[in-house]
């Protein structure tokens, strides 16, 4: 960082009151000084002037005055320390709150960022399902289901796979929740036959109306796939692979959960400094924890966030400022109710004041 950079830092906002508090304090504290000197040198005079009788009279007239300058002098001294003080206070306070608010806004801005990068990935979930679901060897497979039509469709599928690796696996199922082909039977041997009659992205892809609608399953561990984390997302195979033709099957792809949401929580923009003091969250609609930077807590933890100052806000909690947003949904995918979320402790060199820890309730909870 440039200093010119680091001259237009916010926190020099207290940087320079703590500096004029620090100064006012030493000059105000000098004029005492010099005043307490020059109040011991009258009384020397009126002293002196006593001792020399008559002759000292006009000398003691004016060392009587100067004594009462000197005194107007302290109360002066005294007022302007106590008003100074009282600015510098506020100042350090205001300062303070708008420094806050900025680093609030920034996480909060962060926050958004990620969840919109996370809705405008499953976006893209949305459209290949959708599109995928009309492919002639899925439809044909759905159809009239056969062991020459099911290792066509594998092989399909596989091709698909080896260009979108963002999946684990894509599921061909007959319309009674039977996987009659699988992108990957070799990997996944337990697939193929299994049956996903219960699932809920099963059960929705089946109702779905037309082939413009999905299903989607909250992020989950996939039994059948190792145990990994998934979202999956499903539309009906329907005949002909026309839009309105009759449900013949459901497709439900699996989208590589883990790796996908790490890169994009790692991936926020902040120096390492920041990074080491800050968390990144992504937050399903309970808070429950989908993804975090420190890998902690994934898909067992909820994090208890304050939704309290709208789909965007942050707020101070302690030594932590917490930023969020709300997934603001991508073109036509609405999103499940998201959030993206950043928690970071104060730096240690940057402490807030006083002033502005005793009203963090008050002052520090601005709307994003």
């Amino acid at each position: 960082m440039s200093a010119e950079e680091a001259s237009l830092r916010p926190e020099r906002i207290l940087d320079l009151s703590e500096r004029l508090s620090v100064v006012a304090g030493q000059k105000i504290g000098e004029i005492s000084t010099v005043n307490r000197a020059a109040k011991m040198l009258a009384i020397n005079a009126l002293i002196v002037a006593a001792r020399a009788g008559e002759a000292g009279k006009g000398f003691a007239i004016v060392a009587e005055e100067f004594k009462k300058i000197s005194t107007q002098i302290d109360e002066v001294a005294g007022a302007l320390e106590s008003q100074v003080r009282a600015d510098l206070d506020e100042l350090t306070a205001i300062g303070g709150a708008i420094l806050s608010h900025l680093r609030g806004q920034r996480l909060a801005d962060l926050a958004l960022n990620a969840i919109e990068i996370i809705d405008r990935n499953l976006y893209e979930r949305t459209c290949d399902v959708r599109w995928w679901a009309t492919d002639s060897a899925v439809v044909d497979c759905a159809m009239a289901p056969s062991r020459e039509a099911a290792d066509y469709a594998s092989q399909r599928l596989k091709v698909i796979l080896d260009a979108y690796t963002v999946y684990l696996d894509l599921w061909i199922c007959d319309a009674a929740g039977r996987v009659i082909a699988s992108g990957r039977p070799d990997k996944y041997r337990g697939v193929q036959g299994a049956s996903v009659a219960n699932a809920s992205w099963f059960q929705e892809a089946l109702r779905t109306k037309t082939g413009d609608d999905f299903a989607v399953a909250d992020i989950a561990r996939q039994r059948l796939l190792d145990e990994a984390p998934v979202a999956t997302y499903a539309t009906a195979i329907r005949e002909g692979g026309q839009s309105r033709g009759k449900v013949i099957g459901v497709l439900g792809v699996h989208f590589d959960w883990r790796p996908q949401a790490q890169a994009i929580v790692d991936g926020v923009r902040m120096t390492d400094e920041e990074k080491s003091r800050s968390r990144v969250l992504l937050l399903d609609q309970n808070h429950r924890v989908l993804a975090a930077s420190d890998g902690q807590g994934v898909l067992t933890d909820s994090f208890k966030l304050d939704t309290s100052h709208g789909t965007m806000g942050s707020y101070a909690q302690g030594d932590r400022t917490i930023g969020y947003a709300l997934t603001p949904g991508y073109e036509t995918y609405k999103g499940l109710g998201w959030y993206g979320c950043l928690v970071q402790r104060q730096a240690v060199d940057t402490p807030l004041p006083a002033a502005v820890e005793r009203k963090a309730d008050n002052v520090l909870r601005l709307k994003a």
